[in-house]
């Protein structure tokens, strides 16, 4: 099993922001894109250098990349919410959006946030952990080619609830492993995971190395990120318990109130699962 977590920003970067794992970049990229938007190639615009690292030249752990057309790509993973998450989004868009000389240099550029949060409140039944945003028409929701340069994408991690034998698509399987790899290694893959692509993650995970600054770096996000889910999971108890305490208290007054009408105790304990013994004290 690997003791890294490939969810770590840096982990993350050195996981795909690599020439020697490109391919993995561009599987994961295209697992995120519709069928009709595939890439055949990418190339890094900011590889990982960890001597760029160390002398402080690197302050946002993101992958940027074009492809066979010159479109940009803008990939990234955050494992804890924070205010503005949505803006800082769109100003490095826009930074990148910007960069080019005149209009005719101007290619789509489209950000990719793997999240590890639920952002977006969705209906009830209706969970997206996959979306896409990006401009349209606000009455007809054209696209217009000219006005079609910003695309964000969000994959939200904790979103995805499939099990193994429900996993098919490629997506599914990279999100699987970035919600999981600890649990697995190269050697003992379940056959739903067991991609070459995957295979490779695995490997580079249990290799992967860490100078001194890049392991001070790690031990500090794997610090936050633990402290993060053990808030998360503090706070869905507390949800859970008053939901509880407030089911409870409704079926005591529904207790109550047929207890006043003289319905029998079996029936009164069938609506409202309180036990005789509780029933009795009412």
């Amino acid at each position: 099993m690997s003791n890294i977590n490939p969810k770590i920003d840096l982990v993350f970067k050195k996981l795909f922001g690599t020439e020697q794992n490109i391919n993995l970049l561009k599987s994961l990229v295209n697992s995120i894109l519709p069928e009709n938007e595939q890439v055949t190639s990418l190339e890094l615009k900011n590889t990982y250098n960890p001597s760029d690292y160390l002398s402080g030249k690197i302050s946002y752990l993101d992958i940027k990349a074009t492809d066979e057309n010159g479109k940009w790509y803008d990939i990234e993973i955050q494992v804890a919410p924070f205010d503005f998450f949505g803006f800082r989004l769109l100003f490095y868009w826009a930074k990148m959006y910007k960069s080019k000389q005149t209009y005719d240099d101007l290619r789509k550029t489209i950000v990719i946030s793997l999240i590890n949060f639920n952002y977006f409140v969705d209906d009830e039944g209706q969970e997206r952990y996959h979306r896409r945003i990006g401009l349209t028409d606000l009455d007809t929701g054209k696209i217009y080619e000219q006005t079609d340069g910003l695309e964000l994408i969000f994959v939200e991690l904790k979103k995805f609830q499939k099990e193994l034998p429900e996993i098919h698509s490629t997506l599914e399987r990279w999100i699987t492993f970035l919600n999981k790899a600890h649990e697995y290694s190269k050697d003992n893959l379940p056959k739903e995971l067991a991609t070459e692509e995957i295979k490779k993650a695995m490997e580079e995970l249990e290799v992967m190395y860490f100078n001194e600054k890049e392991q001070e770096h790690f031990e500090s996000q794997q610090r936050r990120y633990l402290d993060e889910e053990s808030l998360a999971k503090q706070e869905q108890r507390k949800i859970e318990e008053a939901v509880n305490e407030a089911v409870d208290n409704r079926n005591i007054e529904i207790a109550k109130s047929l207890k006043s009408k003289n319905i029998s105790t079996d029936i009164i304990i069938e609506t409202t699962g309180l036990t005789k013994d509780q029933i009795d004290k009412l």
